[in-house]
């Protein structure tokens, strides 16, 4: 007969409990309070890994063959994978601000990427255009409770390395909003070189031609030994791999190589009135991205070196899309159609995984739609703390999907609100997922788009006019969920009179 421990006996009824909330929660997937389970000494730690404009393809078990990341797909081999996760904008400081708050952009009104010009300034930049995009808020505002805010008040040690992009001025830094200690965060949208010196204001310089990439995980390690004996929060939203597109010399060199061995040339075609790149084949995209795999693998070995894997839960995403119709095409999100800045799917769905030794099922796949907002009450519910829906309240918790990859029997809606003309060739629209139904409203023409994910993941089919009821059904709800949020919208071009 086996005798158990009292902290085994103690930790399989924490594991009955888990269960049982997940069971409770199964018919609803709601935001509803579940009841907590974890007492603070045994509430888990948290790494979040938000690397800024992977696409969803850019990562090997998403289906990159070119790109090589290990680390990551062992982490989803380990954990769970979801095929159908969804950034809450196309661009970054928007789909930030819901992480942080679970709020639509457009219920706070940051709709566009923070440091876009308004549209007073915009009238010469668009001129030929029929549209001005809608005035957005700059920042977010310091009465929205953070995620961090919540977990540092229930006893969590909270750390950001990295791309924070949520409002300009010490104002509005992150440790105004919940951090602890911030490595490198501000308001810039990107780093002015990855390569020491940074001429970052939050980041002291390393030797000369350090790698931020490898520099920002040097630093979470770091935390992670220092603070290995309470509960921490770790956001590490790497900088890359935005532009400027800068590899480290020596994984540049190995995909070049094996851009030759492979007689790889880079292929485009058109979309909307700028081209796209339709397959991966640039060596120093595939490099950045090959330094956040090893990035993720360090502090991966860290947590284990450390005995702290199992009771570290590990979230693994991206704030938009792949970058592949301007600024360099430096990725392909194919077969998903367009990239960062459109509303198409190359532009919201993005990868997303999530480990936990011994409450997630190794190797699960999940095809439940999920988004943005979602993250704050999933982590509060982990982590056996109250849920907020006063303020976390478009989000709906995924800790019930994480139970062996079980799916949620109802699906619910999600939305986008860009009233903006991005700066990847995309234009001022909105739009609704309802089951495999994708409605696009395009406020050039008052356009409508509608697709079926399910049979047309690539978006080429547009069904519009042979569905004329499905389209009235999703523009209702759109319309509903748009007046709900107070929404903003872009304004017809006034022509100026000549003189």
């Amino acid at each position: 007969m086996q005798i158990l421990s009292y902290k085994t006996v103690f930790d399989k009824l924490c594991w009955c409990g888990f269960l049982l909330m997940f069971i409770s929660g199964l018919p609803a997937f709601s935001a509803a309070q579940q009841p907590t389970i974890f007492s603070k000494t045994t509430q888990p730690n948290f790494v979040v890994v938000l690397v800024d404009d992977l696409g969803y393809t850019d990562v090997g078990c998403y289906g990159s063959t070119f790109y090589e990341t290990p680390n990551i797909d062992r982490l989803a081999a380990n954990g769970i994978r979801f095929t159908n996760g969804y950034a809450a904008c196309p661009v970054c400081s928007p789909s930030r601000a819901a992480f942080m708050t679970g709020k639509y952009p457009a219920r706070i009104g940051t709709t566009d990427y923070f440091g876009a010009s308004q549209p007073d300034k915009l009238k010469k930049l668009h001129e030929g255009k029929p549209l001005l995009p809608a005035r957005y808020q700059p920042y977010l505002d310091l009465e929205e409770v953070t995620i961090a805010e919540t977990l540092r008040e229930n006893g969590y040690k909270t750390f950001i390395a990295g791309k924070w992009h949520l409002g300009k001025g010490e104002k509005y830094k992150p440790q105004n909003q919940g951090f602890d200690i911030n490595i490198g965060a501000n308001s810039s949208g990107h780093p002015k070189t990855y390569f020491s010196p940074y001429a970052n204001e939050d980041l002291k310089d390393g030797p000369p031609g350090e790698y931020l990439t490898d520099r920002l995980t040097s630093e979470t390690v770091s935390f992670i030994e220092q603070n290995r004996n309470q509960p921490f929060f770790v956001y590490l939203p790497f900088y890359a791999v935005h532009t400027p597109l800068q590899p480290r010399p020596d994984l540049l060199e190995k995909y070049e190589a094996k851009r030759l061995a492979l007689g790889l040339s880079d292929e485009f075609t058109s979309e909307g009135q700028t081209s796209v790149r339709m397959n991966q084949s640039l060596p120093t995209y595939a490099a950045m991205v090959e330094a956040v795999d090893l990035g993720v693998g360090r502090i991966v070995e860290s947590l284990e070196r450390l005995d702290l894997d199992n009771n570290t839960v590990v979230i693994f995403t991206s704030d938009n899309g792949g970058l592949s119709t301007k600024q360099g095409w430096p990725t392909s999100n194919r077969p998903l159609r367009a990239g960062k800045g459109w509303l198409y799917e190359g532009g919201v769905r993005v990868p997303l995984i999530v480990k936990w030794p011994t409450r997630i099922k190794p190797g699960a796949i999940n095809h439940s739609v999920v988004t943005g907002t979602d993250f704050y009450p999933t982590i509060l519910q982990m982590a056996g703390l109250p849920l907020m829906p006063e303020q976390h309240i478009d989000g709906k918790s995924m800790a019930v999907l994480l139970n062996d990859g079980a799916e949620v029997n109802s699906p619910r809606d999600i939305f986008w609100h860009y009233p903006h003309y991005g700066d990847q060739g995309g234009m001022p629209g909105s739009s609704i997922r309802s089951g495999d139904w994708k409605l696009i409203k395009w406020y050039e023409g008052n356009r409508l788009e509608l697709f079926n994910l399910k049979v047309d993941p690539e978006e080429q089919k547009d069904l519009a006019l042979k569905q004329p009821d499905k389209v009235k059904k999703l523009s209702a709800k759109l319309t509903s969920w748009l007046e709900s949020m107070d929404a903003k919208y872009p304004t017809p071009v006034v022509p100026q009179a000549k003189h």
